[in-house]
């Protein structure tokens, strides 16, 4: 039986890894998706999608409650809301956006799905909320210690999304997901950031000491979660998705200049971000419960996501350039 699944923001990164995702392993539903287009929306990134029948594109705001409403309107099965603003630099400048998108954007869903009904409303959240931590790995009942507004809007929406199944019985589900990597994602991002800058004989800007630790997760790993915790999770629960792949930024840098046969003295180093966390680690044994695990082999992938950037210049080298490239300038002139 098909199903109307309302993805948001699915013209970013993720979103659009997971549309692509979706319409391939559910051939049977449709998929509408409500992005804004703010500057790391990009229909580019569905283009060969474009006219397929079973998508739809809706240009708006989530924080748009006639919009949304009208789109519940028309019965959803599952919702997964990606829609955010996600830049922790962009975060410390400028905290706004990500107050009235991450919080009160998903507010406006919640409200939404609340009154009209859906099937499923899965909720994106990241590992940011948990905050540093020293070792070991971050389970889903910790505290949550967000360091930066953007992680502190993530959590904001998090919480509020638990309380809209406490409360009012929404069926919710909230994922939290460590760093992702692979194709589409907005060059502002470390790893897009750091490999076209490579390509074009640019430097890379590496924070600090370069020994903060994330965890990487191939982004379609990340898609084939959400499919397993919207078919199989329990409302009301939230569930760490992590890659199981922990590198300090600078191994990471180390590793993309060794794929693309660049020195290292391309390494710039740059003084550190304020609030930067240490280090984010995820026990994903929740959701392996469900059956799910990572299936892509790190260095693989690692590997075609550098050659899908230096494949496709004529997606980003477009990006790069006006707003992008002033941003940059502006960011590490000081530095």
């Amino acid at each position: 039986m098909s199903r109307k699944v309302l993805v948001t923001g699915g013209a970013g990164f993720i979103g659009s890894n997971f549309i692509h995702y979706w319409l391939e392993t559910h051939p049977e539903d449709e998929i509408v998706n409500l992005d804004k287009l703010t500057y790391a929306g990009n229909p580019d990134n569905l283009k060969d999608i474009a006219d397929d029948p079973r998508y739809r594109f809706v240009k708006g705001d989530i924080a748009d409650a006639d919009t949304v409403g009208h789109l519940f309107a028309e019965g959803i099965d599952l919702a997964v809301n990606f829609a955010a603003e996600t830049h922790v630099d962009r975060s410390i400048g400028d905290p706004d956006d990500f107050i009235r998108t991450d919080i009160y954007g998903t507010y406006v869903l919640l409200e939404a799905a609340k009154q009209r009904g859906v099937g499923r409303f899965v909720q994106i959240s990241t590992d940011e909320v948990y905050g540093s931590i020293e070792k070991g790995f971050s389970v889903e009942t910790d505290p949550l210690m967000p360091r930066n507004p953007y992680a502190a809007s993530k959590a904001g929406a998090d919480r509020l999304a638990y309380s809209y199944f406490a409360t009012y019985g929404v069926p919710v589900v909230i994922t939290r997901a460590s760093n992702n990597f692979g194709p589409y994602q907005y060059p502002e991002k470390m790893i897009p950031l750091f490999v076209t800058n490579l390509l074009d004989g640019l430097q890379v800007p590496l924070y600090g000491d370069g020994l903060n630790v994330r965890d990487w997760l191939y982004v379609r790993d990340h898609c084939s979660a959400i499919d397993v915790v919207a078919a199989r999770g329990t409302p009301g629960e939230v569930y760490n998705i992590g890659g199981g792949n922990l590198l300090t930024n600078k191994e990471l840098t180390f590793l993309m200049l060794e794929f693309l046969g660049a020195s290292e003295s391309m390494i710039r180093h740059v003084k550190d971000r304020e609030g930067h966390d240490r280090r984010y680690a995820l026990d994903s044994s929740r959701l392996n419960a469900l059956g799910w695990s990572p299936a892509a082999e790190f260095d693989k992938e690692m590997k075609a996501t550098v050659a899908w950037y230096r494949d496709n210049r004529w997606w980003w080298e477009k990006i790069k350039s006006g707003e992008f490239r002033e941003y940059y300038r502006r960011q590490y002139a000081h530095r």
